[in-house]
């Protein structure tokens, strides 16, 4: 099985406290892996370190098998790795159609893109294949009707569809999911867990799920790798994650574990 993103013995220290601790991870093509734990565990720490903004002090992470240790995350962007954000980062003066067409052209015309901003002349139209891959994503990801809208108006279930779309508008080899449901009620988190179940085939994509949401998390991915305060306490599937008395105990205090453990708006990690 080929490994689109591993993380391998990853350590961080934040001074005297130990963030992570020889923590490793794997994400194979085309699946979704999930990434839980308890408030503290580690997970957005891993998550900075895997997408570049966090260097370890010690581990190596891997893309499509090359080391890319060292590489700052705009690197690893073009080299296939996407992110989306605990709170969506969205530029409120842009429409949901400038979202993706921005996140379009910094992977695929780049240079372009900087000779458009540079020489005064503004946007010079868009080519049949931008056009095509924007549309082709509003219309997946149902929001072809708001493609005009600017995004500060939008319910917070459509931000996070269009950080998904943005995310996917660079054809990206795996998607880091920083709490995409957070936020969301049971039947909108459902809906966009859903979507990303059916984009793994479309796209040809990955996805590395992290989320409160434990049942939905466990429903949705193929293998799934537990933290808690810095190092991996359990990993496999689902139904082995569910039946862990270790992953039980770690989250007695938050839910009982087989109902869904999701922490409200503004829950932080780390």
């Amino acid at each position: 099985m080929t490994m689109v993103l591993a993380g391998e013995n990853i350590s961080v220290n934040f001074g005297g406290i130990k963030a992570l601790t020889d923590v490793s991870i794997q994400v194979p093509e085309q699946s979704i892996v999930g990434l839980i734990g308890p408030n503290g565990a580690g997970k957005s720490t891993l998550i900075g370190v895997l997408s570049g903004l966090l260097r370890p002090g010690q581990g190596r992470v891997y893309l499509d098998g090359a080391d890319v240790t060292k590489l700052a995350a705009h690197k690893r962007a073009r080299r296939g790795l996407a992110r989306t954000y605990q709170l969506p980062e969205l530029y409120a003066g842009l429409t949901v159609r400038d979202h993706l067409v921005l996140a379009y052209r910094l992977r695929h015309e780049r240079s372009r893109m900087w000779r458009d901003l540079l020489d005064g002349r503004g946007w010079r139209p868009a080519s049949a294949a931008e056009n095509e891959r924007v549309d082709d994503l509003l219309d997946w990801l149902g929001l072809t009707e708001l493609r005009f809208s600017a995004v500060a108006a939008l319910p917070l279930g459509y931000s996070r569809l269009v950080e998904v779309g943005r995310a996917l508008a660079g054809s990206p080899r795996v998607v880091l999911l920083d709490e995409p449901l957070s936020g969301l009620d049971s039947e909108e988190s459902e809906a966009l867990a859903g979507t990303l179940h059916d984009l793994v085939q479309r796209e040809q994509v990955s996805f590395l799920l992290i989320d409160h949401d434990v049942d939905t998390v466990l429903t949705r991915s193929s293998d799934v790798v537990v933290l808690e305060f810095g190092q991996v306490i359990a990993q496999g599937t689902p139904a082995e994650i569910r039946e862990s008395d270790v992953v039980r105990n770690a989250y007695l205090g938050d839910s009982v574990m087989g109902n869904s453990v999701k922490a409200g708006p503004g829950a932080s990690d780390d």
